[in-house]
């Protein structure tokens, strides 16, 4: 008996997606069963674009409702046989946060390495990874807490110097971290100039001579 092949419903395909340009969040693609989706699943809105009649959701909306919105319109379109790419930064159900892993995993990373260091230019490698100016963790890091001390301080409603006093002490905190940066790289460059430690002479051989050479 010949075999056939089987018919699978898979229709055109859809690309929900932000455009980096607009901060809209847009949908390119599909058909017309796809687009009734989008409009009653998504509350996607039908546009006309300089290449054809595309989707978008409204302007304005909060960044989790675009999210959300967007989730629940790819699984709707799923569900109806569609083919779908959802950006993942729109996948409201994603689980773990990739990025945040990956950053416990370099920090474990370099405290294996500086554990295993046998050489000042070993530590001091590990050292510019953390306190190196533009990129090391420490001044990302501290960029951080400036910017949650302005935030705060603007949502407060406080005029500079007038903040509370947990408020002013990240001020205060982003300094420190901003010296010990300081302290560290000091410390790196002080590893870095050490001369290396020669290698232990081997102990001398116990071994006795021959006994042709023994008198």
């Amino acid at each position: 008996m010949k075999q056939t092949e089987p018919d699978f419903w898979v229709l055109e395909y859809v690309a929900i997606t932000k455009d980096p340009r607009t901060d809209l969040v847009v949908a390119i693609g599909g058909t017309e069963q796809a687009a009734d989706i989008l409009q009653r699943t998504g509350g996607f809105l039908s546009t006309a674009g300089p290449r054809g009649d595309y989707h978008r959701l409204p302007h304005g909306l909060p960044v989790e409702q675009q999210r959300l919105k967007a989730t629940t319109a790819s699984h709707a379109l799923l569900a109806a046989g569609h083919s779908v790419h959802l950006d993942p930064a729109l996948n409201a159900l994603a689980t773990a946060d990739g990025e945040h892993e990956a950053a416990l995993r370099y920090l474990a990373h370099l405290a294996e390495r500086v554990t295993a260091a046998e050489t000042n230019s070993a530590v001091a490698d590990v050292l510019t990874e953390i306190a190196a100016p533009v990129n090391g963790l420490l001044p990302l890091t501290t960029e951080v807490i400036v910017r949650a001390w302005i935030a705060a301080s603007d949502l407060h409603g406080a005029s500079p110097g007038e903040e509370p006093e947990p408020i002013a002490r990240l001020g205060e905190t982003a300094s420190a971290m901003s010296q010990a940066a300081s302290f560290i790289l000091h410390a790196r460059n002080h590893a870095a100039r050490a001369p290396r430690t020669p290698a232990p002479a081997p102990p001398p051989s116990s071994t006795r001579p021959p006994a042709s050479r023994r008198r």
